[in-house]
């Protein structure tokens, strides 16, 4: 039945990448892979040897010898459990969706393009990839994709230009989101797990996270794409501010930057922080518009009249350009992923890595095999989610605590996952809003995260030598 699971899983997978060739949006075969997955898991429940217990990042011991209804129950629960981390995700996803939208209603980022006084794709691309490596550091490498794509829809107006900005962008993302505790999940899980310090992550990683976004930045000024000056639409350049609408740039974004302040403080997942700065976020902007309308319920008498209402409530108008395919292809791909990791594939293959590779016997060559294996996790993170991987790299370790090897593991998770369009939340997040084809990425960005990863180990085994 595992066999079963994972050509599903294939099946599923190619299908995506495939979208643009069999014309049938990503979504599709996203839902239906997890809705197959989990028909097989409930199927075959009792032909499983391995259940992998999400929550304690563990296998369940002794699951072969459990009752069937035991294990039914067991499945229950890690679907449920499964489904609320996935929720958190796009809660927190169409909360900051939305406030951008806000933001863009009250033409906020014409702020933003007032400081775009040039138009050079290179000084474009600096500015761009500068602020993905900070603000992923910050708000988190997927509230930052979020964000930085929105601004740049509203400045680079042809397509081909921008999802060249946009790969670029994904790879700085997640490099910035390597070196901070809050910049990634996978990070945040070891962070939380005590195998990382603050402090100390920062030490390890920001040089070879920078360089892992310098070199690859670098690369691409040399490239066609990224010659010559950005076409402005001038309509567009020229269209009247609203008076609040530096206001609101800034009042959204503050607000975004406050959410990891929120968890830092009150512990309370991620979500949470975003609902109430967009709560306070809607509270002025239905102050600006001056509108009465009700954002909370409708009647049936409201209801005629709705539509027309709605235009003038900055709420639903930005609820109503949420990307909800992209929301829906995200809940079945990480549904997805956590039918595999559940039967506890993910980990044994995790953990095969490590047992697949001879060790040599000296410490020199342990040291030399454990950075193998991490490397290779991190290139497996780019076909398969990072999260499972991580976890299983903690029951296959046993080091303390800011022992180099889990700083190796956070820079390779967190970067790996750009070398491919669907290995990372950011990626997936981006394929979503700018429709980017999987063999494009593959063919044009893969080979600069590649180098930018690969120049971010190398420095990583050096610095180890000098801490």
């Amino acid at each position: 039945m595992e066999s079963v699971i994972i050509i599903v899983f294939i099946i599923g997978y190619l299908a995506i990448t495939l979208e643009h060739n069999i014309k049938i949006d990503k979504l599709i075969p996203a839902l239906v892979m997890m809705a197959i997955c989990w028909a097989l898991v409930a199927l075959g429940i009792d032909s499983f040897s391995n259940w992998f217990d999400s929550s304690k990042h563990a296998l369940v011991e002794g699951f072969s010898s459990m009752l069937h209804d035991d294990k039914l129950h067991l499945l229950e629960e890690t679907l449920l459990h499964h489904l609320g981390k996935t929720a958190e995700i796009l809660v927190f996803l169409l909360g900051a969706m939305t406030i951008v939208e806000i933001i863009d209603y009250f033409d906020g980022f014409s702020t933003i393009k007032g400081y775009v006084n040039f138009k050079s794709k290179k000084k474009l691309l600096w500015m761009f990839s500068g602020l993905a490596f900070i603000l992923s550091a910050i708000i988190d490498n997927l509230t930052a994709t979020i964000v930085l794509i929105s601004i740049l829809q509203k400045i680079v107006k042809a397509k081909e230009d921008r999802i060249w900005f946009t790969g670029l962008i994904i790879i700085a993302a997640n490099a910035g989101g390597a070196f901070s505790p809050i910049g990634d999940v996978t990070t945040t899980m070891l962070w939380i797990g005590d195998k990382v310090s603050t402090v100390m992550l920062f030490k390890y990683l920001f040089i070879p996270s920078l360089l892992c976004m310098i070199v690859p930045t670098f690369i691409a000024t040399y490239l066609p794409a990224f010659k010559g000056d950005i076409d402005f639409d001038v309509s567009e350049v020229e269209k009247p501010k609203s008076q609040y609408s530096a206001r609101m740039l800034y009042l959204g974004l503050g607000a975004i930057l406050f959410v990891p302040f929120f968890k830092t403080v009150t512990h309370l997942p991620p979500y949470v922080g975003m609902m109430l700065s967009l709560g306070i976020v809607a509270a002025f902007a239905e102050i600006y518009s001056r509108s009465k309308f009700s954002i909370s319920s409708i009647d049936g008498d409201q209801a005629e009249g709705h539509s027309q209402q709605a235009h003038y409530s900055p709420v639903h108008s930005s609820l109503a350009k949420i990307e909800m395919p992209s929301i829906l292809f995200f809940l079945g791909i990480l549904m997805a992923v956590a039918a595999l990791e559940s039967l506890g594939i993910l980990f044994n293959f995790a953990d095969s890595l490590k047992q697949g590779i001879p060790l040599l016997g000296s410490e020199l060559d342990g040291t030399l095999v454990s950075d193998l294996v991490v490397i290779l996790l991190g290139i497996g993170s780019a076909v398969i989610d990072n999260v499972p991987l991580v976890a299983a790299s903690l029951g296959m370790f046993s080091e303390p605590l800011d022992n180099p090897l889990w700083h190796f593991i956070a820079f390779s998770a967190g970067t790996g996952g750009s070398m491919l369009i669907i290995g990372s939340a950011a990626g997936v997040v981006a394929m979503g809003m700018e429709k980017i084809d999987f063999f494009w990425y593959l063919k044009k960005i893969s080979w600069l995260a590649l180098i930018g990863f690969l120049v971010g180990s190398l420095s990583f085994v050096g610095i180890r030598i000098f801490i």
